[in-house]
């Protein structure tokens, strides 16, 4: 029998590591016992804070020094968070549904997954639940950087009472799942319209002959391909575990950078985090340089402008409003003092939220 000549320093990690995992166990029931006394000091007050999990956040990361990723630090403290918030109350999520989409791995983003999540079947359900009391909160696509806005839920953010509580960058890596975790005798693939469109270079390279079939969702897509021989899903990592498949090729989108951006909603105004974004519509006189006229308070009071995109007024045809994303949060003196101008300005208003900037 040879024995390994690395044993010994094997042995010696290895040691290492139960006693640092002991450690570890020990700090995060210390971290839980903090969590609960604050939870208790609070009474009912509101339980999600996201601009102190922003903060939280920010320091786990900045006080990384590796070989962990800050993107892997991030996942683990949100998890962390989220189960010491349990303590105090488990929140309830609306998403567009169903299991297993990026919508609902945006919300384990935000939220984690202690969460009580409710999978709704459209956008404006989304809005629904969480106006109705359904859920305590509502998590919902915005923007994607190649595909552009998401014009209903622009459409439905002018017209509730919710307010932007939190964003949250989701990257869309695409993946294609079977059974057998192969392409062998793979001759369907299902997926989204946009899933098939955003793999169409790697399809044509490397599956070119295959049936493309679209679906209702990617979650749905992996539904069938789990219950259908020779069939394939395009779908997110979080639709393999949901429907059993495994992974026969990994992140096959066209587009490395294609990332989505969700909102949460809910009823309250975050506080300031230190690095935050405000988001409001605004209408224009109908007269020349109005716009111009609108955004001249940010330029003067040195607010920086991160996009504004029009859209078609409700109020009738050929009229718009503006959707304005700013640096800086509503409370800051010079964000206030910019508002205050357009307030004036404008014929119409709506600050929908000043929330904690993306953390990853």
């Amino acid at each position: 029998m040879t024995l390994d000549p690395n044993a010994e320093e094997i042995a010696k990690h290895r040691a290492a590591i139960d006693g640092l995992d002991e450690r570890i166990v020990e700090l995060l029931n210390e971290r839980a016992s903090h969590a609960r006394a604050i939870g208790e000091l609070k009474g009912n007050d509101v339980v999600y804070r996201p601009e102190r999990e922003a903060q939280v956040l920010r320091h786990a990361a900045s006080a990384g020094r590796g070989p962990l990723p800050a993107e892997s630090i991030g996942r683990v403290f949100t998890e962390i968070v989220s189960v010491c918030r349990a303590f105090e109350q488990r929140p309830t999520v609306a998403f567009l549904g169903p299991p297993g989409t990026f919508s609902e791995m945006a919300l384990l983003k935000a939220f984690g997954s202690a969460v009580d999540a409710v999978a709704c079947a459209s956008i404006d359900e989304v809005f629904r639940q969480a106006e109705a009391g359904g859920a305590g909160f509502a998590i919902v696509p915005v923007e994607n950087s190649t595909e552009g806005s998401i014009g209903r839920t622009l459409d439905l953010l002018l017209q509730t009472p919710l307010r932007i509580c939190a964003e949250v960058m989701q990257r869309v890596r695409q993946n294609l799942l079977s059974r057998s975790g192969s392409t062998a005798g793979v001759t369907r693939i299902y997926s989204h319209a946009q899933s098939l469109a955003q793999c169409h270079g790697w399809l044509a390279q490397n599956l070119p002959g295959v049936e493309r079939v679209q679906a209702a969702s990617n979650a749905e897509a992996a539904r069938m391909a789990a219950s259908e021989d020779g069939a394939a899903a395009i779908a997110g990592e979080i639709a393999a575990s949901r429907y059993g498949l495994a992974f026969a090729a990994r992140d096959i989108e066209d587009d490395p950078n294609n990332t989505t951006r969700f909102l949460v909603l809910g009823h309250h105004d975050p506080a300031p985090s230190g690095s935050d974004r405000t988001s409001l519509v605004v209408s224009a006189p109908n007269r020349p340089g109005a716009v111009h006229a609108l955004i001249t308070p940010f330029a003067e009071h040195g607010v920086s402008m991160r996009k504004i995109e029009s859209r078609p007024a409700p109020t009738g045809m050929w009229e718009y409003v503006f959707y304005i994303d700013l640096e800086g949060h509503q409370r800051d003196p010079e964000v206030a003092a910019a508002l205050a101008e357009l307030k004036d300005l404008a014929p119409f208003l709506k600050i929908l939220g000043s929330y904690p900037a993306a953390v990853l």
